[in-house]
């Protein structure tokens, strides 16, 4: 007598087995998906264009916004933070003026406009400060000693005996010369006539 073996759970257990094999392999001959590569980065010369384009605009924070991004992308470079200096100064905000130009120094010590910004905004940051404390009446002792002394060097430095002077005087209006008068009376009457050569026997 043969044994007769029941398929159907047998036949299930294989089914099973048949599936994930045939999922496994699918799995296994699936392509690895393909990185995305990042879009190229702009070049300096670019950036510039897009950010002079947004600043002659008149929208300067794009303008500044697109420097940034240039300086992040080519930190030696100091063309950006120059940019970004220059209208920092331009709109009377020294104190940020200031630390952009310090930026373009550390890139290039013997950039001159850079040390021109620092100059003058630290002088128009120290003018501001200092008509405050004279208007507050606060500006005594060792403070106003090193005002002066700081006025003495800056004189001495440009070579003027004051810093500020003042307007210059208008000068009277000068009197016209009778002879002058006379002279353009006299060309007059000859115009008249040579116009009309009658004239003197009227």
């Amino acid at each position: 007598m043969i044994a007769v073996i029941p398929l159907g759970r047998i036949g299930r257990f294989l089914g099973a087995a048949a599936c994930a094999i045939l999922l496994s392999a699918c799995a296994m001959m699936k392509k690895p998906e393909v990185a995305e590569t990042p879009p190229p980065t702009p070049t300096m010369d670019e950036l510039l264009a897009k950010a002079d384009e947004a600043s002659g605009a008149g929208r300067k924070e794009d303008a500044v916004a697109l420097w940034k991004e240039a300086a992040a992308a080519y930190p030696a470079d100091k063309a950006p933070w120059s940019s970004i200096a220059q209208t920092r100064y331009d709109a009377g905000q020294y104190g940020e003026a200031i630390v952009n130009a310090q930026e373009v120094l550390v890139r290039d010590p013997n950039d001159r406009l850079a040390n021109s910004i620092i100059a003058i905004s630290g002088l128009r940051l120290s003018t501001r400060a200092l008509a405050d404390l004279s208007r507050q009446n606060n500006l005594s002792g060792s403070i106003r000693t090193e005002s002066q002394d700081l006025a003495k060097l800056l004189r001495e430095s440009l070579g003027e005996q004051v810093l500020v002077p003042p307007p210059a005087p208008i000068p009277p209006p000068k009197p016209v010369a009778r002879s002058r008068v006379k002279a353009r009376v006299k060309q007059a009457a000859a115009r008249a006539s040579a116009a009309d050569p009658f004239g003197a026997l009227k």
